[in-house]
C-alpha cells in the first residue's frame, strides 16, 4: 500500500479484527488478519497490542491449544466503545476523500 498507515487507523483496525471474535483471538491470526489489508510486519502489531491492553481496550489471556499456550485477546467496553468511535470517524474521512477523488477539489 503507497499511503501512510497513522497509528489511529492501525488501532482501529486491530480492534476490528479482534472484534468479529466474540471470545477473542491470538495475536499470530489477529497479524495474519491485518496483513490481509495491509503490508504490516509482527514486529509491529505486537506493541499495538501491548498498548491496546494498556490502554485497557484489550484484555489478554492463555490458552493451551496443542500443548503450548496461546496469547489471547479479547475487546474490552472500552475498547468496543473506541471501535465505535474509529468507525465513526472513518465514515466521515472515507466519505470527504472519496468525494475529493470523484470531484476533485
Amino acid at each position: 500500500m503507497v499511503f501512510n498507515t497513522g497509528a489511529a487507523l492501525l488501532d482501529a483496525i486491530v480492534l476490528a479484527v479482534i472484534s468479529r471474535e466474540k471470545d477473542g483471538t491470538y495475536g499470530y491470526k489477529i497479524t495474519q488478519d491485518v496483513r490481509s489489508v495491509l503490508e504490516v510486519s509482527e514486529s509491529t502489531l505486537y506493541p499495538v497490542l501491548r498498548r491496546l491492553q494498556k490502554d485497557e481496550c484489550l484484555e489478554a489471556y492463555n490458552m493451551e491449544y496443542a500443548g503450548r499456550n496461546r496469547k489471547y485477546y479479547k475487546l474490552t467496553d472500552k475498547g468496543a466503545a473506541q471501535l465505535n468511535l474509529y468507525r465513526s470517524e472513518w465514515e466521515i474521512y472515507s466519505s470527504k476523500i472519496t468525494r475529493m477523488f470523484e470531484e476533485g477539489v
